[in-house]
């Protein structure tokens, strides 16, 4: 029995700048990934900065922080998740986006760029942020790109990444990944629609 192909046309993703702080180097990040994303034929790009979308601290569902963003995280069919890692885990600000809303993160991939000051990239953030998801019924998408000692990877002139061939390879690797489980979970959910 034959199987049918997935469906060709893009799958719109939601690039979600996870940082609200003074001197936060988020930006410059997603910049980058959605350079790479918005190059690409496969994918449609929303780019959701917790900076510009304050959220209210009580997490109210009606609250019109929340209703603003909810339809722009509904229509996404994938997530990549740009975040920092402060003190062994995940900005206190990206949790509240995270615990803000509830179908609109359900049964979607979600892949991970993380950074950090250290050695570790943002691994720990990253680590929490898939056991977070996976609440949720998401794919965490395997491999993620990582910027160990971020402030390493830009050059003299401040320019990020430092080294874009190998940045740039990863983010293929983790984009293709994401594209791929964006298409078959949107192809199941027509014929099956997901109940949580």
């Amino acid at each position: 029995m034959a199987v049918a192909p997935a469906s060709p046309e893009p799958v719109r993703v939601v690039v979600v700048v996870g940082s609200a702080r003074d001197g936060r180097l988020a930006p410059d990040i997603a910049r980058w990934l959605a350079d790479r994303t918005d190059r690409r034929d496969d994918l449609v790009t929303d780019v959701v900065d917790l900076a510009d979308t304050p959220l209210p601290a009580s997490l109210a569902p009606d609250a019109p922080q929340t209703v603003a963003l909810r339809p722009r995280l509904a229509a996404a069919e994938a997530f990549v998740i740009v975040v920092p890692e402060y003190n062994r885990g995940v900005p206190g600000p990206l949790k509240t986006l995270i615990d803000s809303f509830n179908a609109e993160w359900e049964a979607k991939p979600v892949a991970f760029v993380g950074y950090g000051l250290g050695m570790a990239g943002g691994v720990r953030a990253v680590e929490h942020l898939r056991q977070v998801f996976a609440e949720f019924h998401c794919v965490g998408v395997k491999d993620t790109v990582s910027f160990p000692r971020v402030l390493e990877h830009y050059d003299a002139e401040g320019r990020f990444p430092a080294d874009p061939e190998a940045a740039g390879a990863a983010a293929k690797v983790m984009l293709d990944q994401l594209v791929w489980w964006g298409r078959v979970l949107r192809d199941a959910k027509r014929l099956h629609p997901y109940r949580s």
